[in-house]
């Protein structure tokens, strides 16, 4: 007579949700793997992790981008990426334990997450057939990954024991069959097995397979990862930006004045080296594009339309300056602005050779990867030196800043005016159309407000009483630092030193000397410009056009 226990024995266990959670996770992994591959072979920014990153970058709010930059800076997309990550390594997890216990509902799952991805893709404004390869062939991959690993984790639920109740002897004369294994479950039902007398140890035999199988789609996983970024690479333009030369500018950058770098420790060089330049872009995968294959494309309110190749942008007269970049997205203090040498064409020269129409109000600048901004005509016509830039510092473009033409514009917030891997420009106006920021919220027209920065002493410094430097930049780009003024503790207003500067549209170093007593302190400083008027104490977030307020910095000094 068998046993209550014995019969429970060989009852189904419920498949395993920690082993169906591995699953899930490992088939996403080999889709994500395959369609890397797939992206590397058509269009890399076709993969859907990116795709799926960039619609989000596209989508989020602008407080949510505001926090996100000021949190984690020019780190955000990485933390984008991660963050993509976890989420979709979670809902995979989900679909995996549903897989096992019922197919159907896994796949239905697998099918949401391609939905997703190709909706992504297709959101792209540059998109094409070929943006939907890479998530299709992905998928495939992955439900075929499910399908087996989600079998083998079924399987983890057979009985430990092989024992079977008795069964009844044969009929006379008549051989009983063979036991033999119960075939697979067909596909969107409950996966059921029954167990085979003849294997000693089915959970072992199970357990071998489930690691076999989860073995295979990591390697496919990783295979298909490194594999696709190699193949992404096979476009990387480190070697014709190190090919490139440029000839003599038509009109060099003036002789830096004697003092235009103070060189005190602590305090921003006057020149921002190119790995310290800050960017900030909607870009999660940096577009690489071949200077061969780019072209500028000026069209809409013109005469003639023009278009002109980055070897024909070459042999334009070249103009040389130090300018200076500011972010709308910068904080009071923060780190979003730089200073460099810049090499590049005129770009007034390029619109009006297009020569505008009456009524055009706006130059309509649009990225390869899509991104637009709205830039004033006016302000591009009006004398300064607005370029359609080429080299950095006496290099050419880094690809994250915008290889191999961008553009740059004094005086203007960058999401107006500093597009990069520009290649096409419409001439319109802001009532006819309205660029990426804009849409968002932001203002259509984006002046830089007077600004400047404490860098030294650093927020929370230590010190030792006595003489002690305060030290900082100050920006008023095509207006021109006039005064820097420097207070501690709310009291009297002290002007500080201004090192000396080539023209009006760079930033400008200045210094005071502090006689530090002890206690906890609060610095401040302001700016005024060569127009009159002084940096504001109001207090205005980065959104709409920039933030406003004095920077602070608080700092203890130490008894004798």
């Amino acid at each position: 007579m068998t046993s209550a226990s014995a019969v429970a024995d060989h009852q189904p266990r419920a498949p395993h949700a920690l082993a169906g959670a591995v699953a899930g996770v490992l088939a996403a992994a080999v889709a994500i793997g395959v369609a890397q591959v797939a992206a590397g072979l058509t269009v890399p920014e076709a993969s859907p992790v990116v795709a799926v990153g960039q619609a989000a970058i596209d989508l989020t709010p602008a407080p949510v981008k505001n926090f996100a930059i000021s949190a984690f800076g020019t780190a955000d997309k990485t933390v984008l990426l991660g963050g993509i990550l976890v989420v979709l390594a979670l809902y995979a997890a989900l679909v995996g334990i549903l897989a096992v216990r019922q197919l159907a509902l896994g796949m239905w799952g697998l099918a949401l997450f391609a939905f997703i991805g190709l909706v992504a893709a297709l959101s792209r404004p540059d998109s094409t057939a070929e943006y939907i390869v890479p998530t299709l062939a992905g998928a495939a991959a992955g439900a075929f990954a499910l399908t087996r690993l989600a079998r083998a984790a079924a399987r983890l639920g057979e009985p430990r024991s092989a024992a079977r109740p008795p069964a009844p002897p044969p009929a006379p004369e008549t051989l009983a069959p063979p036991d033999l294994p119960a075939p697979p479950a067909p596909a969107g039902s409950s996966f059921t097995y029954l167990p085979n007398p003849d294997d000693p140890d089915p959970r072992r035999t199970a357990r071998r397979r489930f690691l076999v199988s989860s073995g295979v789609a990591a390697a496919v996983a990783v295979a298909g990862t490194v594999a696709g970024r190699e193949l992404a690479t096979r476009r990387d333009v480190t070697l014709a930006r190190a090919k490139l030369r440029f000839p003599r500018p038509a009109v060099a950058a003036p002789p830096l004045p004697a003092g235009s770098d103070l060189r005190i420790p602590g305090l921003s060089s006057f020149i921002t080296p190119n790995g310290s330049f800050y960017r900030v872009d909607t870009a999660l995968l940096l577009p690489q594009v071949d200077p061969s294959s780019w072209q500028l494309r000026i069209h809409g309110m013109v005469e003639r339309e023009v278009t002109i190749t980055f070897a024909e942008l070459l042999r334009r007269p070249l103009i040389e300056d130090y300018l200076t970049l500011t972010c709308v997205s910068n904080p009071v203090g923060g780190p979003y602005v730089g200073n460099a040498r810049w090499l590049g064409a005129s770009l007034a020269d390029l619109i009006r050779q297009a020569r505008p129409r009456a009524g055009a109000s706006q130059l309509l600048c649009t990225s390869v990867d899509g991104f637009t901004s709205g830039t004033p005509l006016q302000v591009v016509l009006d004398g300064r030196d607005a370029l359609l830039a080429v080299a950095m510092n006496g290099s050419a473009l880094p690809v994250e800043h915008g290889f191999p033409a961008r553009m740059v514009i004094p005086g203007l917030y960058g999401y107006v005016s500093a597009t990069k891997w520009v290649t096409d420009i419409e001439v319109t106006t802001f009532a006819d159309a309205s660029a990426y920021w804009v849409e968002r919220g932001w203002s259509q027209q984006a002046p830089i407000k007077t600004e400047s920065r404490i860098d030294v002493p650093a927020i929370g410094s230590t010190l030792r009483p006595g003489p002690t430097q305060v030290a900082g930049v100050a920006w008023a780009q095509h207006k021109g630092v006039a005064a820097v003024e420097v207070r501690v503790d709310r009291g009297p207003w002290h002007e500080a030193r201004l090192a000396a500067v080539p023209d009006i549209d760079t930033w400008r170093q200045w210094v005071w000397e502090w006689q530090a007593t002890p206690g906890n302190h609060l610095i401040e400083a302001r700016a005024t410009d060569k127009t009159g008027y002084t940096q504001t104490a109001v207090q205005a977030p980065p959104e709409p056009n920039g933030a406003s307020g004095y920077p602070s910095a608080t700092v203890t000094v130490h008894g004798s």
